[in-house]
């Protein structure tokens, strides 16, 4: 049956090698069952549904991708998405958690029919891979401003807007020695670096009476709080269409460029570069998002962590599978997901950040008309505190730039639609 369903032998796999595989994908990204609830809890939502939706969602993406696509890539919430899911759309712009989970609904809906109708390609060909590079690293820029907010290292100041926390605080230091912990046993190799770092704060965290101890098993928490909560209706408001967009193409960027990644370590690519089922690993993610807000959390993605998977033999969509069977025994753990605190979490949030960040040495920096903009999208959104206005601001400055330049030959047609719908956003919207 195994050998039927995802052909091991013609991938040059077998059974053991390809559980051993999700194990250790799952070990890199478990990290995501107790940040995801803390982050979307700050939005008013259920954390404990949030919780369960956080691993369901996960395992149905893992079980799409495993057996409709057979790639060895997991599924969950993505990092980046969820913070701007509640600290931009529900607690800057002010919509509500409801009116949030339906843009991703609809951006969810609208990556199924981009898939369905193979425009995808189109679409990422004509955004350039600077840019693309800069919303990658913009994103993580804004997940370390969550990360300092979070454990109380960076404080508001009204003179000049952020200043530095107490760093002798209990919270700051904690948060730092996770950040350390983590990128240690990052280097070393060790599976599963960033749960074990989070759990160990947390630890500390109950020693020195921070953290009250409880039983971290039990049953699983009620889906109702969030289960079909999403607002679509309020999601189609024309000032939503900027986030819809954000999470559409965020997802769209995330996806490739791990798609990408993973098929090329496992060897799966085309002697030409192209992917094969590649339209099916994609369907595969847009049906995941789906899937997640209608559960009640925010845009499921493809997980770059696979790449774990993989380097210990994975190489096929049973991989996926183990990793979705994981997610579901985790939905007994909610009680412990609920101790963790977000000082424990701000370690793995700079974390993600700093493998954010590291496509910025794709950037020609001798090309200004190329850097510039870079900059600019990179900057405005932690600045603006909202992926959707650095992605905006982004497309405006690219084209801009290389209009004045007089550099008209590196623009399209794609590039300068969207530039100008997004100033006609600011100037009527």
């Amino acid at each position: 049956m195994l050998e039927k369903l995802f052909k091991l032998s013609e991938l040059g796999s077998n059974p053991r090698t390809e559980i051993i595989a999700g194990f250790t994908t799952f070990l890199t990204m478990a990290y995501i069952i107790f940040v995801n609830p803390a982050i979307l809890a700050d939005a008013g939502m259920d954390r404990g549904a949030v919780f369960v939706a956080t691993c369901i969602a996960a395992a149905i993406g893992c079980f799409i991708m495993g057996l409709y696509a057979n790639y060895p890539i997991a599924q969950a919430p993505g990092m980046g998405l969820n913070a701007f899911f509640t600290y931009t759309v529900v607690l800057d712009l002010g919509y509500s958690w409801e009116a949030a989970l339906g843009a991703v609904f609809v951006s969810g809906i609208l990556f199924v029919l981009l898939s369905a109708f193979k425009i995808r390609q189109w679409i990422i060909n004509a955004i350039p891979l600077p840019l693309r590079m800069g919303i990658s690293a913009g994103i993580g820029f804004f997940l370390a401003l969550i990360a300092f907010k979070n454990s109380g290292i960076v404080v508001d100041n009204p003179a000049t807007l952020v200043g530095l926390g107490d760093l002798t605080a209990v919270e700051p230091m904690l948060a730092a020695l996770g950040f350390f912990l983590t990128i240690a046993l990052v280097s070393r190799k060790i599976p599963g670096a960033v749960m074990i770092a989070i759990l160990l704060v947390t630890i500390a965290s109950i020693l020195l009476g921070k953290t009250e101890l409880v039983v971290p098993v039990s049953l699983p928490p009620s889906l109702a709080p969030t289960f079909l909560a999403m607002d679509i209706s309020a999601a189609l408001e024309i000032g939503m269409l900027s986030v819809v967009f954000a999470f559409l193409f965020v997802d769209l960027f995330d996806t490739s460029g791990t798609l990408v990644a993973v098929a090329h370590r496992a060897g799966l690519m085309k002697k030409d570069g192209s992917i094969p089922h590649l339209n099916k690993a994609l369907m595969s993610d847009s049906l995941a998002t789906v899937a997640g807000a209608a559960l009640g959390t925010s845009t499921t993605t493809s997980y770059i962590e696979s790449t774990s998977g993989v380097a210990a033999g994975g190489r096929t969509g049973m991989t996926a599978c183990v990793v979705g069977i994981l997610f579901l025994l985790c939905l007994f753990l909610s009680p412990l997901a609920g101790m963790i605190p977000p000082y424990a979490t701000a370690g793995a949030l700079l974390y993600v950040a700093v493998l954010m960040t590291s496509g910025l040495v794709e950037i020609n920096w001798d090309d200004i008309t190329e850097s510039a903009p870079v900059v600019i999208t990179a900057l405005a959104m932690p600045l603006s505190f909202s992926i959707a206005e650095g992605i905006a601001l982004g497309f405006i400055s690219w084209v801009m730039i290389k209009a004045m330049a007089g550099r008209f030959k590196e623009l399209n047609i794609s590039l300068v639609v969207l530039a100008v719908v997004f100033m006609g956003k600011y100037a009527f919207f």
